[in-house]
């Protein structure tokens, strides 16, 4: 069975994540995609909302986790988002989770460090 891929791209939240004092103090901005991979023929051939994933139910879940947990890695923030949602939504499949930290203390130049994780309903099973 092939999957589909519904996608929430650039959710923007400020956190109070990462390894340094003034990171936890202060807080930051990240910056979020995810994408949800779930069979979505029933959806599309019903056009109702109870047989679709809810985006808004989606974002609310992923803000509770960035907003209302403190991780000192991106890892974990990605991690946690993953897990949330793979328990939340029971037709979910699969979900790749990209978590963007654009203003990361590092000495030099760049746009920013990003994390993608890819976790499966299987990893998912395991842990429970």
């Amino acid at each position: 069975m092939d999957l589909d891929r519904l996608t929430l791209q650039g959710m923007l939240f400020h956190g109070t994540h990462g390894v340094y004092v003034e990171e936890a103090r202060l807080g930051q901005r990240f910056e979020l995609d995810v994408d949800l991979h779930t069979n979505a023929d029933h959806a599309g051939m019903s056009d109702q909302l109870e047989d679709a994933i809810n985006y808004g139910d989606v974002y609310r879940s992923v803000r509770g986790v960035v907003e209302g947990r403190r991780f000192r890695l991106i890892e974990a923030l990605a991690t946690a988002v993953a897990r949330e949602l793979l328990r939340e939504f029971l037709t979910l499949e699969a979900v790749t989770v990209r978590v963007r930290k654009p203003h990361a203390p590092i000495n030099g130049v760049l746009d920013g460090v990003e994390i993608q994780i890819h976790r499966t309903r299987d990893w998912f099973e395991a842990l429970e």
